[in-house]
């Protein structure tokens, strides 16, 4: 039991996996805020060329 348990705490996959885990999460974030901003200043512009065309 004791071999066990030094096994299980010198296991370091946990981490690696714990890493990719939170450099996923950094990269989503980055990701969702890039299109975001994108979206809305892609909105803006064709608003802008739309009602410029009414006219």
């Amino acid at each position: 039991m004791i071999e066990f348990l030094r096994h299980i705490g010198s296991d370091e996959q946990g981490q690696d996996i714990a890493e990719y885990a939170v450099m996923l999460a950094v990269i989503l974030v980055l990701v969702i805020g890039t299109v975001r901003l994108i979206g809305s200043n892609a909105n803006n512009a064709f608003s802008s060329v739309a009602s410029s065309l009414g006219q």
